[in-house]
């Protein structure tokens, strides 16, 4: 059996996973821990806590897996360059930065402490969406299944269908750049007004609000096809033109203008940030989410044809838009999901790792990701020693005074920071690094937007249900347990739930078993003891940042916005009883 270390690194979303004997045992993205968003350098901090949540050693590790191979798809890129001879120096000069940055034996010495001579692991590079594939297959409960993977890009591939079965991910189909539907969400998001990285999930948000006006600009852009798409790339300035994605020296992700001037002609030139959101705007999100489905759904029904049966495996960054995902069983073949809860990029640090263990080495020790807990955790006197660092003041709890005391502040509407066990794998808070609220008081949205958030105002907020009443209220009871399926609310549920009813009455939901997270089952029960409401509206722990890793953070995130309550570990903390209250 083998101690492996899988990396994504020099993309977006650095993030380190450990996997021992076959089994995950730590997970974390880069920015949770040096608070640069998406950060794309390489991984260090995540690495070396991700050992010392193992218990392991630089020495001990026996293979590396990284996310990502230059060498596939060579012959695509070829012919890419061929067609475009003007871009080939670009090329050219992006490949030798990217063999700079690839010194994993230098780096991992650096990032360990160690000489490299005393690290004897060997290095295995697992194709970008095949890692993509293999984090959410590896984790599934089925030994056979399709598997569909779709984003912006990498290795070349912006999309993959393949058959999964025993320890083998066969490859069907792969769809290659320039045809992305990452791309699309992205020229748009930027005529839109969004163009930093990773502002595609704001859209999502928006389209409720908008009308089905573009219908026609739409599929003039998109042309669906046997097993793929393509996209007219009149409407796009040629891929790499810009010079790409680039990463700062700081890790920050910088994204280049994407649409042509064909695009300003026929939509108006962008928004510009500062503006207010326009019906165009809003309308060009519903079009281009609608777009965006019809790509999705086409290739799941495409990939249906090829493998059958009535489950799929998911991932990619496509894989995190959830309305989409929710809309799955009514419009193809398969009636079950799995989804990697860390469908970006962070993601592929666990699918190279969890491919190496069963393709490669064949361990034959398959893990079932029951719940995505495998972050930082913190002692009790980890927690009291930051309290009192930070003077402040609070009371120990034991554990049925903590959640009567925290059922308490959220039936009369205060606003509560929940800190609690190991912090979740992936971009959505679960219950363990959230803020916790009343579902059913209507001027709850804009008490977090304003006090808390500080983000746009149409973006919705999340219900967290419990799992055996889900069906009472949702219209779907297909299980979430990572916030990653939008459903209907039932009629007679959306006034009860109008912090979390979006415009389109959707939720973005999170199912909670209690088996999963038993301390954040018995909140949402005894909450409902007392509301006769089964959620919690459930949201990040952050402030326009990373979502809070340590106490201090937590801590600090609590002192500076007008959060009423704090349950950190034991520990409660009411804002009223602080001294030099900020917030």
């Amino acid at each position: 059996m083998a101690v492996i270390l899988g990396i994504n690194s020099y993309h977006a979303g650095a993030s380190a996973c450990l996997v021992v004997d076959g089994v995950p045992v730590a997970a974390l993205a880069e920015e949770r821990l040096n608070r640069i968003k998406y950060y794309a350098g390489f991984p260090t901090l995540a690495i070396r806590r991700c050992l010392e949540i193992a218990g392991v050693t630089g020495k001990e590790i026996d293979v590396v897996a990284i996310g990502r191979d230059t060498s596939k798809n060579r012959m695509k890129k070829a012919e890419y360059a061929l067609r475009h001879p003007g871009m080939l120096a670009k090329f050219i000069s992006v490949k030798k930065k990217s063999d700079v940055r690839m010194d994993f034996k230098g780096l991992m010495a650096e990032a360990l402490a160690t000489p490299q001579e005393q690290l004897n692991y060997t290095i295995h590079n697992v194709e970008h969406h095949l890692a993509h594939t293999a984090s959410a297959y590896f984790i599934s409960p089925w030994d056979k299944t399709a598997g569909f993977t779709l984003d912006g890009s990498g290795d070349f591939v912006t999309g993959m269908m393949t058959r999964c079965e025993g320890d083998r991910i066969e490859i069907l189909n792969r769809i290659y750049v320039p045809h992305s539907a990452g791309f699309l969400y992205t020229m748009i998001c930027q005529i839109i007004g969004y163009g930093a990285y990773g502002d595609e999930g704001k859209v999502m948000g928006l389209a409720p609000y908008g009308e089905d006006s573009y219908r026609e600009f739409f599929e003039k852009v998109v042309t669906l096809k046997d097993n793929s798409f393509e996209l007219d790339l009149k409407y796009f300035l040629p891929f790499g033109s810009g010079g790409g994605i680039s990463i700062g020296d700081d890790g920050t992700m910088a994204v280049p203008r994407m649409y042509s001037d064909e695009v300003v002609k026929q939509l108006g030139v962008p928004r510009a940030p500062e503006d207010e959101i326009s019906q165009r705007d809003m309308d060009l999100s519903f079009g281009l989410q609608r777009r965006f489905e019809d790509i999705y759904l086409h290739l799941l029904n495409e990939l249906h044809k090829k493998v059958g049966g009535d489950h799929v495996v998911l991932a990619g960054g496509s894989a995190l838009n959830s309305v989409v995902n929710g809309k799955i069983f009514d419009n193809t073949p398969f009636k079950e999901t799995c989804i990697q809860p860390a469908s970006g990029d962070d993601g592929i640090a666990l699918g190279a790792a969890l491919y190496v263990s069963n393709s490669i080495l064949k361990e034959g020790n398959r893990w079932v990701m029951e719940n995505s807990y495998l972050g930082d955790e913190f002692s009790d006197s980890e927690i009291r020693a930051a309290l009192d660092r930070q003077g402040i003041v609070y009371q120990k709890c034991e554990r049925e005074e903590l959640l009567n005391r925290a059922v308490e502040i959220i039936v009369k509407g205060d606003v509560m920071g929940w800190f609690q066990g190991r912090a979740e794998w992936g971009p959505r808070a679960l219950g363990n690094r959230s803020i916790l609220v009343h579902p059913g008081l209507p001027e709850m949205k804009e008490t977090l937007n304003s006090r808390i958030k500080r983000r746009e105002w149409y973006r919705p907020f999340a219900p967290a249900v419990l799992e055996d009443r889900q069906s009472e209220l949702f219209e779907h009871n297909h299980p979430s347990p990572f916030m990653l399926h939008v459903y209907k609310i039932r009629p007679e549920w959306r006034e009860r739930l109008c912090a979390v009813n979006h415009a389109d009455n959707t939720g973005r939901l999170q199912t909670v078993k209690r088996p999963e997270n038993p301390l954040y089952y018995d909140l949402i029960s005894k909450f409902c003891e007392q509301s006769g409401i089964p959620v919690l509206l459930n949201t990040s722990f952050n402030e326009n940042e990373p979502i809070v890793a340590t106490p201090d953070q937590a801590i600090d995130c609590f002192m500076r916005t007008k959060m009423d309550v704090l349950a950190i570990g034991s520990y409660f903390c009411l804002k009223t009883n602080q001294k030099n209250v900020s917030g």
